[in-house]
């Protein structure tokens, strides 16, 4: 996925935003290129875990995105205390959710150095995706 450094910056702002608890939202593009950040609200409002709000989820998918004429490139939540690196738990979700998404993970383990990385998180497997900043 290509991404500028002006939304790669956005990610970071808004999980810094929301601590102590992890944030997450929804990177909207066009043939692989992302256009627009997403902020959702965490439905669990929680250090530990994230959820997109129903009603956020709803206005960005089938409101906001169509009317850009964007697509859903990934799904984006910030780690609070640990690696850009996906938990079991994302692992589950992507599985049940949006498998075919770029999960954008931003790490604040480092609060000074944030660390932002993108995985396929299909069938139970984890890969790195490449996230070329421009």
């Amino acid at each position: 996925m290509k991404i500028s450094r002006d939304l790669v910056d956005e990610l970071i702002s808004h999980a810094r935003e929301e601590l102590p608890n992890e944030c997450c939202g929804i990177v909207g593009g066009r043939n692989g290129k992302a256009t627009t950040v997403y902020r959702a609200r965490n439905e669990f409002e929680s250090p530990l875990r994230f959820g997109v709000d129903s009603d956020d989820l709803y206005r960005i998918v089938l409101k906001e995105m169509p009317s850009r004429d964007e697509e859903l490139l990934a799904i984006y939540h910030s780690h609070t205390k640990s690696k850009a690196y996906p938990s079991q738990t994302d692992l589950n979700m992507a599985q049940a959710s949006w498998p075919d998404a770029v999960w954008v993970i931003v790490s604040l383990e480092d609060h000074s150095n944030p660390d932002v990385k993108g995985y396929w998180l299909k069938d139970l497997t984890i890969a790195e995706a490449e996230l070329a900043v421009e």
